[in-house]
């Protein structure tokens, strides 16, 4: 599966459950603040995704897509803790991509391999409208957020920094 295929894996399981969502296209940009700015939306409003590693032990290693608001960081404490793990960090970037099917920068807030779990911080549910990179670094989604709650089926879990 190619990167554009992930793009167009999003938009039809949109189309398929017929969510309210607009399509924002954009300059080329990764970083969330500027994609906010670009796209006019308020950042806390932005559903970022970021691939995460944990250590269950020597041998075994989960991963987890964590969805957090905009401006907040993971604790990796936390995700640990959800896991029982011994340790958590970013994943290694040629696995995230590998993982999130596209991107690191792009990474919608979706699991589309079944090697990774979804974990949503509450705080990402609390508007109306989310928004999120559509699994390419020039286009940006907004969808309605009970929606986005009852496609994505997520672990809601408190992960971000306080």
């Amino acid at each position: 599966m190619t990167f554009e295929d992930t793009y167009h894996k999003l938009i039809a399981l949109l189309d398929e459950h017929h969510a309210d969502y607009r399509v924002m296209e954009h300059a080329p940009e990764g970083n969330t603040e500027a994609v906010s700015l670009l796209s006019g939306y308020d950042q806390r409003q932005a559903a970022k995704c970021i691939v995460v590693m944990v250590k269950l032990s020597k041998k075994e290693t989960r991963y987890a897509a964590i969805v957090l608001p905009g401006p907040k960081r993971v604790d990796f404490g936390k995700v640990k803790a959800l896991f029982g793990g011994t340790y958590a960090t970013f994943a290694p970037r040629e696995m995230a991509e590998e993982l999130a099917g596209c991107p690191v920068g792009s990474i919608p807030p979706f699991v589309f391999d079944e090697r990774m779990e979804l974990i949503v911080d509450p705080e990402v549910l609390r508007h109306t409208e989310v928004f999120f990179n559509a699994a390419r670094l020039d286009r940006s989604i907004g969808l309605a957020a009970k929606d986005y709650e009852s496609i994505a089926k997520p672990r809601v879990e408190l992960i971000s920094q306080t």
